[in-house]
């Protein structure tokens, strides 16, 4: 839920584009289970990003692009909902994390805090995504939350017809993913939480 009080900001991505997507809807579930305090806002314009052209990117950054890229940069931290396809990370995501990671050493993920889910209709899940995911977050020196581990598996007998989620281990665990995002941004950040407890 949106809090008129929120003073901590979460921006929330999907990996997918798809309408029905159980990434998305994830993430929706997660906007109503926030801490006291927290907003998270879903993003919507990934499918906008266009393929990364260091050619194109030589002439000036994109709108699509820039506005991605405020949006990471304004948020206190990012929680990125991944499927996984073919065993990997989805172009779209890898797409706008090429993007917004240029220049080198000056992305917009750089020292951001970051968690991630993710929700399959496969019995594995989104396992190694998240691991490659992981990775990318690391070379762009994003700090990403060790655990818990978010995995949705088989996920269309997870959600109902209207997107709610119907298990509630995986709730819990995302009650506890977004706690531990915003108490790992503290620590990353110790005078803002500070300023906060004033």
């Amino acid at each position: 839920m949106v809090s008129p009080l929120a003073s901590f900001r979460i921006l929330g991505i999907s990996g997918s584009l798809r309408k029905g997507s159980y990434n998305t809807a994830l993430l929706r579930v997660a906007q109503r289970l926030v801490p006291d305090g927290v907003e998270l806002r879903i993003y919507d314009g990934l499918g906008e990003v266009p393929l990364y052209n260091e050619d194109v990117r030589a002439q000036g950054e994109p709108e699509p692009v820039q506005r991605l890229r405020r949006a990471i940069l304004e948020a206190d931290a990012v929680l990125i909902a991944t499927p996984e396809y073919n065993w990997s990370v989805p172009g779209v995501l890898q797409n706008a994390i090429d993007w917004v990671s240029r220049p080198a050493g000056q992305g917009a993920f750089r020292g951001k805090p970051v968690a991630i889910m993710g929700a399959s209709t496969s019995i594995a899940g989104t396992l190694r995504a998240q691991l490659q995911l992981r990775q990318v977050l690391r070379s762009v020196d994003a700090f990403t939350v060790p655990k818990p581990e978010v995995i949705v598996t088989q996920a269309s007998n997870r959600f109902d017809a209207e997107g709610n989620l119907t298990d509630e281990t995986a709730r819990e665990l995302i009650v506890t993913l977004l706690k531990s995002l915003v108490a790992w941004a503290h620590r990353l950040n110790p005078e803002r939480a500070l300023v906060e407890s004033r």
